[in-house]
């Protein structure tokens, strides 16, 4: 699966040929995950609607919950204005987090609205 060359142009790597791909519910607006992408990525994630990510660890692919059951429709997808970041806004089905909570982002606050 081929990328569309005038999305690819626009897209920043890194050493490796990925960038970053942050999920966003499109309900809630809350921040669920950052994964990695590369261009094989983005396109399945264009054609299928599926979140498509790379696993650095694995060396592979993998489709949102295609083990947990915790899926990601894909509704929007957006390029940031430096190229090297996507947005993904969702449904989420279930726990986007492998620890099991519904966003990455809910557990250490390192800093929060003052007293």
């Amino acid at each position: 699966m081929a990328l569309d060359p005038s999305i690819a142009a626009r897209l920043k790597r890194n050493e490796a040929g990925l960038f970053s791909a942050v999920a966003q519910e499109r309900g809630t607006g809350d921040v669920l995950m950052v994964a990695w992408m590369d261009d094989e990525a983005l396109a399945r994630t264009l054609e299928t609607r599926k979140a498509t990510y790379y696993s650095r660890s694995r060396g592979r692919y993998w489709v949102k919950g295609e083990t947990s059951g915790h899926t990601q429709y894909v509704h929007e997808v957006r390029l940031d204005c430096d190229g090297d970041t996507v947005l993904l806004v969702v449904d989420q089905e279930g726990a986007a987090c492998h620890t099991g909570t519904h966003t990455c982002f809910d557990s250490d606050l390192l800093l929060g609205e003052p007293a």
